[in-house]
């Protein structure tokens, strides 16, 4: 498939501000959406006497249907032209947040978030394709920063402003707030945008089929699996499965077929695209991660309200932005590689410092840690965006970009379920070992009774101080496990090629 951009030069600047502020304000309206909603759910719950287990299908027909939408942005892009499939993306997504809002039940609730999920997909993978395409390679660093800002604060955001929204107004304004920047959004792309030629091509069905079974299953697999506990459930082993099969179908049609493919292999002999793609894994897992964990132990354990979580959480968000002008000065003038790999120590060093959280820590803590992450996924981002395209053909960049995106989103997904498991596990591991030491012999709680009788009430106070231990150290432990993995990260940004005017891009077949 071949989509040939608008030159870069063919755009003055004013033009190319309206259109980065446009597809930016789609993007950030996206990914602000996809934490935005989560604070509201108790509120939605009981709104609509749903069940915990019927509320879960709110985000799960979200990420489903993003999830299956995403890799087919690119080939719709080719059919119907990117300005296009941006427009009805942004129109889409703005009608069924105004749905959201308005529903009265569960079933059209849900029905509207897989609208949200279906129009949404293809905002920010073709948001990243555009503004590789009306900058020249010179400002691809400075581009692919903005990019990440809406990508990055959009989620770091979500959860302050959603409690907010449902605690002062309603939680129906949680998806309103979509309307005017939807309107925005769609009003700049029409006026601005040049549109791509268009280049009709044999729709690969089975490729699609497979790989939207492959990443559907695996979506409902992550999102219930700490529900159902996991392989104990029959539908977890049967998502599983469906999920292994249908991926295997689609990587051997990808290999062998002589027809058109869905997904073009070409992508992935671009070593700079591939690596990328690896890194951009670890960087969803580590940051969504860390983004789903924090508020839960903030609200939980340290008893913040729900605003003032978000406010000791923001400097993360700061520390991005920082990072995002930063590389912008110094990309081209040192290696991105070792921008990326100080981006992997910094993050790994504030996740030590998380390694090291109290119950009667201060609040300094949380903002310096935050702090410190935001400048390290910012320095990582930033210059792996720019990176993973610098050899890459323009005319695989609409596939490119949605499998980039749809690797973070895998990479998150599974993250998010890694971590989530495993603090519920090693909570209940923890209980078990503190509690051994808390008997009638033990020292310290016969100075604490003072020979006293215990009583009813005196149990469940101590059971309660040991159940906040044992998750303190749980969130401890997989903050742990997040700071190795960023550190096995490192080595790899070796595996890049420099990019640059003497790179070559992939042929296309």
């Amino acid at each position: 498939m071949s989509v040939e951009p608008a030159p870069a030069g063919e755009i003055d600047g004013p033009r190319r501000a309206l259109i980065t502020i446009s597809v930016m304000l789609a993007s950030i309206m996206q990914a602000l959406d996809n934490t935005i909603a989560n604070v509201a759910l108790p509120r939605i719950q009981g709104s609509l006497s749903a069940t915990q287990d019927q509320m879960a299908w709110v985000l799960t027909s979200y990420i489903v249907a993003a999830a299956i939408m995403t890799p087919l942005s690119g080939w719709l892009a080719g059919q119907m032209g990117r300005k296009r499939v941006f427009l009805v993306s942004v129109a889409g997504f703005t009608v069924a947040s105004m749905l959201c809002g308005l529903a009265h039940s569960l079933p059209q609730i849900v029905l509207a978030r897989l609208l949200q999920g279906l129009c949404g997909a293809a905002l920010i993978p073709m948001s990243q394709a555009v503004l590789l395409d009306i900058n020249p390679p010179a400002h691809h660093a400075r581009a692919m920063a903005i990019w990440v800002m809406g990508v990055t604060v959009g989620p770091i955001l979500g959860p302050v402003l959603g409690g907010w929204l449902t605690e002062n107004y309603n939680w129906r304004w949680v998806f309103y707030i979509n309307l005017p920047f939807g309107i925005l959004a769609f009003l700049g792309i029409l006026a601005s945008m040049p549109e791509t030629v268009k280049t009709k091509s044999r729709f690969d069905f089975f490729g699609f089929v497979a790989l939207s079974l492959a990443v559907g299953a695996l979506q409902m697999m992550l999102d219930r699996g700490q529900l159902k506990d996991w392989f104990s459930s029959t539908e977890i082993w049967a998502e599983a499965t469906v999920a292994a099969v249908a991926f295997y179908l689609f990587v051997v049609h990808m290999l062998t077929t002589t027809e058109k493919r869905f997904v073009s292999p070409a992508l992935f002999r671009d070593r700079n695209f591939l690596t990328g793609n690896v890194f951009i894994f670890i960087v969803g897992a580590v940051l969504f991660a860390t983004l789903a964990l924090q508020p839960a132990l903030l609200q939980d354990l340290l008893n913040y309200p729900v605003v003032t979580t978000g406010l000791v959480t923001a400097p993360r968000g700061i520390g991005t932005l920082m990072a995002m002008f930063l590389v912008g000065r110094i990309m081209g003038k040192v290696d991105a590689r070792l921008i990326i790999g100080a981006g992997f120590a910094l993050t790994a060093f504030s996740l030590w410092q998380m390694t090291g959280f109290d119950l009667q820590m201060d609040s300094g803590t949380i903002v310096w840690s935050g702090l410190a992450q935001g400048l390290g996924t910012g320095f990582v981002f930033v210059p792996l965006a720019a990176a993973t395209f610098a050899t890459l053909a323009p005319a695989l960049r609409n596939e490119g970009t949605a499998i980039f995106s749809l690797t973070r989103n895998i990479g998150s997904s599974i993250g998010i379920s890694v971590v989530e498991t495993l603090l519920t596990r090693n909570t209940q591991i923890m209980h078990a070992t503190l509690g051994a030491h808390v008997n009638p012999y033990s020292p310290l709680l016969r100075a604490q009774l003072a020979g006293a009788a215990p009583t009813l009430h005196t149990l469940a106070g101590l059971n309660a101080t040991v159940t906040q231990q044992a998750a303190m150290i749980a969130y401890n432990d997989d903050f742990q496990m997040m700071m190795l993995l960023s550190l096995a990260a490192i080595p790899l940004v070796f595996l890049l090629r420099k990019g640059g005017a003497g790179a070559k891009p992939v042929v296309v077949e």
